[in-house]
Parts: C-alpha cells; sequence; structure tokens
C-alpha cells in the first residue's frame, strides 16, 4: 500500500471502521468478479436478508377493496393495468411489458380478470394467484386484445361508461380500448391507482426500511475500498457487488469532481484524485419497494469551500424535513429547502448554480412515484406517504452537493429512514 493510498482511507476507514484494499483489476462494466477479486471489506459481508416480511395475501386483498371503492367515488366502471409495478402491487405478479397486451382489470365490484396472449396462457397460469380471480381471456395472434378488455369491462356491468386507464399503460394499448369502446370515457386512472399506492402500510415501509439499511451497509463498505487514481466504474463495481454479498441487487452511480454539478450525472469515465468531490447515488430494492440515497464525500481532505457549500446543503436538507408536517401541502417542503439555498445567495427558483431540481419524489414500488415535493403541488402530507429529501446545490464546473435520504411520514410525524450524514468526513451518521 503506497502512502498516498493510506493517507487518503483515512476517511473511508472512519466511515466503514475498516481499511479497504481497492483492487485496480476491475475493468468498465465489469460486475461479476470471482470472489477472491473483490476488497476484503465486501467478501466480508454478510447476507442481510434472513427477516424479511413479503406482502401478504390478505393484504393486497385490502388493496383491491380500496381501489374498488376509490373507483365507486370517481364513478369508473374499471381499471386496466399492464404488467407492471401496479399490476405486482394488486396481485403479487411480475409480468413486464412487451408488444403484446397483457393486462389486468379490476372492476368496481367483483373478482378481475386477466388479459393475454394465448400462446402465454401456460406461463399466466403459473403467475397468477386465483384468490383475485381466476378468469384469464386470450387473444390470438390475429385478434384484438382491446375487445376483450372491454368485454369484461361490460360483462361487469357497466353502470358509468367509464374505464381508467393507469398511467403505465401505453398508448397504443389506451387507444385500442378507445376505439372498441364508443359511448365510453376513457379516463387517466391516477386518482384511484395512485389513491392506494401513495399510503404505505406498515408492511410496505419495514421493506423499505430493509432496502435502505442494506444500502447503507453497502456503501459503508465500497467506501472503505476508495484510493486515488480509482476509476469511478470499480467504485461502481465494489458497491454492486457489496450489494450482492449482503443478498440483494443494488446499483449506484458515482460522479466525481465538476461532475457532480450534473444531477443525473455524466457519461465521461472519471478517476478519483486527491481533494475531488465523490457524489453516489443509488439503492436496491426488498420486495420490490426501493431505496434511495446520496451520500457525498470529499477524497482525502475537503476544502473550506466544499465544507461550507456541504453545510449549506446538509442545513437545506434539515429544513425540508423541519417542514414535513402532517396536513402540510408538499410545495411548502419544497419552498423550505429552496429558501436556504437562495437565502445564501445561490440562483432562485431552479436557476444556477443553484438547486436545479424538485426538492423530493415519492417513492415505493417505483424509485420514483407520487407525490413531489415541488412547487405548486397542494397535495397535503399525510400518513403513510414516503419521500426522498435531496435539495442538491449545483454549481457548474465546479462541483456539486447532494445529500439525500429517504423519509415516511407515520402518526407522529416524518422519519428518516437512514441516519443523515453528520459532516463531509462523516457520510454515515
Amino acid at each position: 500500500m503506497t502512502q498516498n493510498r493510506r493517507k487518503f482511507l483515512s476517511i473511508a476507514a472512519l466511515t466503514a471502521g475498516a481499511v479497504g484494499t481497492g483492487s485496480a483489476l476491475f475493468a468498465r462494466n465489469r460486475t461479476n468478479l470471482p470472489m477472491e477479486d473483490l476488497p476484503k471489506v465486501i467478501r466480508d459481508l454478510q447476507p442481510l436478508d434472513a427477516d424479511i416480511i413479503p406482502i401478504t395475501v390478505e393484504e393486497r386483498k385490502q388493496r383491491i377493496a380500496k381501489v374498488q371503492q376509490l373507483m365507486e367515488q370517481e364513478k369508473m366502471d374499471a381499471v386496466f393495468l399492464e404488467g407492471t409495478s401496479s399490476c405486482f402491487y394488486f396481485t403479487g405478479m411480475h409480468w413486464g411489458q412487451s408488444e403484446r397486451t397483457f393486462g389486468i382489470v379490476i372492476p368496481v365490484k367483483g373478482p378481475i380478470a386477466y388479459v393475454c396472449p394465448k400462446f402465454e396462457e401456460d406461463r399466466a397460469k403459473e403467475l397468477i394467484n386465483t384468490v383475485f380471480g381466476d378468469e384469464i381471456r386470450c387473444w390470438e395472434e390475429h385478434e384484438s386484445p382491446y375487445a376483450l378488455i372491454v368485454g369484461i369491462v361490460k360483462d361487469r356491468g357497466a353502470r358509468y361508461k367509464k374505464i381508467g386507464i393507469e398511467e403505465r399503460v401505453r398508448f397504443f394499448i389506451a387507444e385500442g380500448i378507445r376505439k372498441e369502446a364508443p359511448g365510453f370515457t376513457i379516463a387517466e386512472a391516477i386518482p384511484v391507482i395512485a389513491g392506494c399506492r401513495i399510503y404505505k402500510s406498515p408492511a410496505e415501509i419495514a421493506l423499505m426500511q430493509k432496502a435502505n439499511d442494506v444500502t447503507i451497509a453497502a456503501y459503508k463498505a465500497a467506501f472503505a475500498t476508495i484510493y486515488p487514481g480509482m476509476p469511478q466504474t470499480e467504485l461502481e463495481n465494489n458497491i454492486a457487488a457489496a450489494f450482492r454479498k449482503l443478498g440483494f441487487n443494488g446499483y449506484a452511480s458515482v460522479q466525481i469532481g465538476k461532475y457532480s454539478a450534473l444531477p443525473h450525472g455524466s457519461i465521461t469515465p472519471q478517476t478519483i484524485r486527491e481533494g475531488d468531490i465523490i457524489m453516489v447515488d443509488g439503492g436496491t430494492t426488498c420486495e420490490g419497494y426501493n431505496s434511495d440515497i446520496t451520500r457525498t464525500i470529499v477524497a482525502g481532505k475537503a476544502n473550506q469551500r466544499q465544507t461550507d457549500i456541504w453545510n449549506l446543503e446538509k442545513k437545506a436538507q434539515d429544513a425540508a424535513f423541519a417542514a414535513m408536517h402532517i396536513g402540510v401541502p408538499c410545495e411548502e417542503v419544497d419552498a423550505a429547502a429552496r429558501n436556504v439555498i437562495e437565502s445564501a445567495g445561490f440562483g432562485k427558483s431552479y436557476h444556477l448554480p443553484g438547486l436545479p431540481h424538485r426538492t423530493g419524489h415519492g417513492i415505493g414500488l417505483d424509485g420514483h412515484e407520487w407525490t413531489n415535493f415541488v412547487k405548486g403541488n397542494k397535495t397535503l402530507i399525510a400518513p403513510g406517504m414516503c419521500f426522498s429529501d435531496e435539495p442538491t446545490i449545483a454549481i457548474p464546473g465546479e462541483f456539486g452537493i447532494r445529500l439525500e435520504d429517504c423519509v415516511y411520514i407515520g402518526t407522529d410525524g416524518a422519519h428518516f429512514f437512514s441516519k443523515q450524514s453528520i459532516a463531509i468526513d462523516q457520510p454515515f451518521g
């Protein structure tokens, strides 16, 4: 180990409680190295997946009952979903999307039904939990799946002549349904789908907590492998390897120096040098539920400029969290963080240098979902909601600082899933 490498690892040792043995063997995008080629701090990780409790069938039944109640309020006869995260939310089934229409119809009353390509019927039967409904209507390659969807709605009883379309449904499918349903209104189903998914149950929050705990554990181990001259891809690969050792699939983007000012990073290959800002943003999933955590540190000793901006970012993150009161409009959280940054002389609104994006997004089965901490969002904060808290300070051509921890709203107010960073050289609470 060179003297420079030993010096550089002082922060990493502090953050993870161990000194890594970063290897130069990693090639770009090489993420499945033999175990013996991984740094010891990663090899020593143990799985954290033993105590996971999946969402129960009973809870999914309750979700279907709730969405049917909301459909009644919205005067919808049914909603149609493709095989996306909402399909998994209600049925526990993973399917995906292709050019061939597969999906589920949830009627306002009665069991759900599935629409499936005929040659995929056996696969569908393997995946479907019949407790939610066992009807599968199949279409041959030359037939219209949209006619089957509309037929299910009509057969269940179309009192309102209104079909809701979940937001991830592709246009060609929504348009196909519209053409097969003259006299019907085709409406967006966000009020009923988001009306369920936006409010997480204790079981969902527990799964998100696990995903966040695992992410912090992976980051701690990988940060201990940082050394001068390390390619960004090696650190990314170490993070992915740490997730695998912990029993999860996860990933993080690493942006270095001036590239950290790009909120979603750059494709430019980067190398860690002494004094560089390092921004790490990523996460994993647990039973489909996401974590999303960003940590920003300096390679070696931070200078005063970096420390001052980091401290301002922490103040903005704290201000956002302090504004998260039950009954408060979501836009006030964004305003609280933005006020801290703008009061320090940075650009107003989204102007740079400053905060170029919303302060936070909803999170759950999708990494970004309803609802957002953003100007104009009057949605009231309520128990069960989950958000990211991530006001960024971006200074183009110089660096960016983002601290991101996710939050859940309990009946007693807001709680972080992960411990916040304490200081620029103490990223793990």
